[in-house]
């Protein structure tokens, strides 16, 4: 970890803040264990399950957070985000909950369950071709146009606040954990979680986990300066994030411990472990914190280690093809 050179964007205020603007909104997750589990790692290792989070996947916390807090003018415009899939999904839900109209940007080939879900929370889905246009410029010309205020998926400290609850959630019912393996992409979930785990958990090493094919955040934390990724091609799809941002790579710096990367073939092994041995649905970007931990080696042996599942929203016709 590297301490700010300046003060930081978001702190454990905003994640207890976010706490109680989500309740009752929001579900309070299951925290669930597994002897098998923790025979393979020798550890005693605790599930923080948001694919049973509302629209199966954490991004719902940041985006509830995020929309509950805007102006009554910002409210009456509507929203635009750009999203793969849960995002989008999250923003769609919390617009339809808070009455505001939400504008999503997805790419053409983003998962059909995720496309079709975000649709029937009532959005507006604009696709787009990922080899003409970013989702970013094309976002940010759509928001000028029609006066949108636009919720980024990651970097925007009231959505990094909200997804730090999960991590509140898991170390309040579970008590101080020695390590913490969270999925990244933009690292909303990571720096929201890490920042969470520095104030309830002292001594808690946070560890990011990301797909090998899409290690940007890795290199950023090794090198200390922000790198880059274009399209990685993973099966990770909520983790193909072109890189850090603004706001959570200063976030990872100063709170998270460790970055580690898994290769897709550990990836789909680690979900479908999860799958037959604990019985829950896992997405691939889902596992990603349980691959870490799987791979992470004898460290965390006689260890109290949380592990935030992600998401659940499964392309079950992709996977079927990938396990065929």
């Amino acid at each position: 970890m590297n301490a700010p050179s300046q003060p930081l964007p978001v702190s454990y205020a905003d994640v207890a803040a976010a706490a109680a603007r989500i309740a009752g909104h929001a579900h309070r997750t299951p925290v669930l264990t597994s002897r098998t589990v923790d025979a393979r790692t020798g550890a005693h290792v605790f599930f923080k399950c948001e694919n049973f989070q509302r629209i199966g996947a954490f991004k719902f916390r940041g985006a509830y957070n995020a929309l509950a807090q805007l102006s009554d003018e910002q409210k009456r415009r509507g929203v635009l985000t750009f999203s793969s899939g849960n995002h989008a999904q999250a923003i769609a839900l919390a617009g339809q909950l808070l009455g505001v109209a939400t504008t999503i940007v997805m790419p053409d080939d983003a998962p059909p369950v995720k496309l079709a879900a975000t649709r029937g929370y009532g959005a507006e889905v604009i696709t787009y071709d990922k080899t003409v246009t970013t989702r970013e410029a094309l976002g940010a010309n759509i928001a000028a146009e029609r006066g949108l205020a636009v919720i980024p998926p990651y970097d925007h400290p009231h959505v990094v606040a909200g997804q730090g609850t999960a991590a509140k959630e898991l170390i309040e019912e579970t008590g101080a954990l020695d390590y913490l393996f969270v999925p990244c992409g933009g690292a909303g979930l990571l720096s929201g979680c890490a920042i969470a785990a520095a104030h309830l958990s002292h001594g808690c090493r946070v560890v990011g986990v990301e797909p090998a094919a899409g290690d940007d955040a890795t290199r950023s934390f090794r090198t200390k300066t922000l790198q880059t990724v274009h399209n990685p091609d993973t099966i990770a799809d909520g983790a193909r994030t072109p890189s850090l941002g603004k706001i959570t790579f200063p976030l990872v710096l100063a709170h998270v411990h460790d970055m580690t990367t898994v290769d897709d073939r550990a990836l789909l092994a680690a979900m479908l472990y999860l799958w037959e041995r604990m019985k829950i649905v896992v997405e691939p970007t889902g596992a990603l914190g349980a691959a870490g931990l799987f791979g992470y080696g004898d460290g965390v042996a006689g260890k109290r280690v949380g592990v935030v599942i992600s998401g659940g929203n499964v392309d079950l016709q992709a996977i079927c093809r990938l396990i065929g």
